[in-house]
């Protein structure tokens, strides 16, 4: 186990690409260059709030000690760090936004370990870089707590992510806009190390394509192959790189619809080229099982990066990807064949996921139906996902009148369904138990596999809330409970949160949606 103040930092990136090394942390343009060098700017009093055990054991970090914190609040830099600022672009909202980069976030540089291999450590909200645009880049406690808690929460859901290693509070205020309506006001600030093999974007991309850099452009592809797809060789390494790519990018989709998480802002530059969910804003699990549910106020009323809608997304962005890479390639019709054959990945994995979260033994054709009318049936009544899903897997196996489905169900329903939702809730789920009845399976088997992939607790955005009202007061009560209940996600060892979400948060503001400065 090593320090993060006496470790020997690597630079592989800024040592691979070319960077502009001034350290003028003044907002412009950087054509030409991967990243810019920027110093964090120190806070007042930097002060441990959260330390993850679980990622510094598999990282070999030793527990912090006082110079530890003076790294992760951003007052110190040791000799082998280099630290940066990425540059990158990206489509906001279906719209182009030219240069964006690390506006709020700088990688001090790559750990390694004999264990994880490389990686990278970055504080967000350690002060402003030269993409920081009109921002102070600074990040509040409520947004730190809140991607500190989700990055490892959904680490332990099994959901591909980057990770928050601390969250440090600077005793500074740092003054913010919540909702964008002119009330601003000054809040706590605070500092979260995350890590990933690799911070790199479809943005990251986009940015060479839209510069016509396109040697920088062939670099950076190869060396992403190299680093983090070693096993792609060949002279059309690149085709098959942007198919796993894809692959992975629809794994990571099926896999937040399977634990109900929608992102909120799923910009390219927010798209990881590893498939991992990156950069928490205003996110959200569902309560309500609502496929048109957006957690992002910037989001309505269009509602483009809705929970039912994150497929979409998805292939749009890897349309621009795709047309990022363009340039690498003689003749596209390949590049575009591969990106068509998205929908038919997503699907596969799809049906698969749910034909688990049902207990089936395998997915057949003729499941799609169910899957499809159990889809639609949820819509209808809009029960609580999480606890409907866990009381499928106590449904009695004998087929069950409409009374009974009504009295089992109960628990989940935010309102009572109307006597037609009832009995289309009825027959849907008696043509599941005749189906479940054909598995070839044992029935424990089948519930195992249930109870593995449908989680018992989420972290609920009212649930933060409140963590994040008691921690702004000194206390961290609600936020020690949450922290320890989100490492075990598939028990009942913490169903006292096991319940609907309150009437209350419905509309309160934090626990309903939020807006992108969340």
């Amino acid at each position: 186990m090593d320090n993060l103040s006496t470790k020997a930092f690597e630079k592989v990136f800024v040592s691979t690409f070319e960077g502009d090394h001034s350290g003028d942390l003044q907002p412009r343009q950087t054509p030409g260059v991967f990243y810019s060098k920027a110093i964090p700017t120190p806070v007042k009093q930097p002060e441990l709030l959260a330390w993850s055990d679980e990622l510094a054991a598999e990282l070999g970090i030793s527990a912090p000690n006082e110079q530890d914190i003076s790294i992760l609040g951003g007052n110190l830099v040791t000799p082998t760090m280099y630290p940066y600022a990425n540059c990158y672009a990206g489509h906001q909202f279906g719209n182009w936004a030219g240069q964006l980069g690390d506006g709020r976030a700088i990688t001090l540089g790559e750990w390694t370990s004999a264990a994880k291999g490389s990686f990278e450590l970055q504080l967000k909200g350690a002060g402003p870089t030269p993409y920081s645009r009109r921002g102070d880049g600074r990040a509040v406690l409520r947004s730190s707590i809140r991607e500190y808690l989700m990055s490892e929460a959904m680490h332990h859901l099994g959901v591909p992510t980057t990770r928050a290693l601390a969250l440090v509070a600077t005793g500074d205020q740092v003054l913010r806009d919540m909702f964008y309506d002119g009330r601003t006001a000054y809040e706590p600030g605070a500092v979260v190390m995350r890590s990933a093999p690799s911070f790199l974007r479809f943005g990251s991309f986009e940015m060479l394509a839209a510069r016509q850099e396109t040697a920088q452009l062939q670099k950076l592809t190869d060396w992403t192959i190299e680093k983090f797809y070693p096993h792609i060789t060949g002279e059309h390494k690149t085709i098959t790189w942007f198919k796993e790519v894809m692959d992975r990018t629809a794994a990571l989709i099926v896999e937040w619809l399977r634990v109900g998480f929608v992102h909120g802002v799923m910009n390219t530059d927010n798209m990881s080229v590893l498939g991992l969910t990156i950069d928490y804003g205003p996110y959200s699990f569902l309560d309500d099982y609502d496929p048109g549910f957006t957690p992002n106020t910037t989001d309505l009323p269009g509602r483009r990066y809705a929970f039912g809608r994150q497929h979409t997304v998805a292939y749009w962005n890897l349309g621009c990807l795709a047309s990022a890479i363009a340039p690498l390639f003689e003749n596209t019709e390949e590049l575009s064949a591969a990106l068509e054959d998205f929908k038919i990945i997503y699907l596969e994995k799809y049906y698969a996921m749910m034909g688990k979260k049902l207990g089936l033994d395998e997915v057949q054709e003729d499941d799609h139906q169910l899957i499809d009318d159990l889809e639609e049936t949820l819509d209808r009544i809009k029960p609580d996902m999480t606890i409907f899903f866990q009381l499928l897997i106590s449904l009695p196996a004998a087929p069950q009148n409409a009374e009974s489905i009504m009295q089992h169900f109960s628990p989940s329903f935010y309102r009572e369904p109307d006597t037609a939702s009832l009995e289309k809730l009825s027959h849907m789920l008696q043509t599941y138990q005749n189906r479940f009845g054909k598995n070839k399976i044992t029935e424990d088997a089948a519930k195992s596999m249930m109870k593995l992939n449908n989680p018992r607790f989420i972290l609920r955005n009212y649930l933060l809330h409140q963590a994040i009202q008691e921690m702004e007061k000194g206390e961290s009560t609600l936020f020690n409970n949450l922290e320890e209940a989100m490492k075990t996600p598939y028990s009942a060892d913490h169903d006292e949160f096991f319940k609907l979400r309150p009437e209350w948060a419905a509309t309160q503001p934090g626990s309903s949606t939020l807006s992108c400065s969340s």
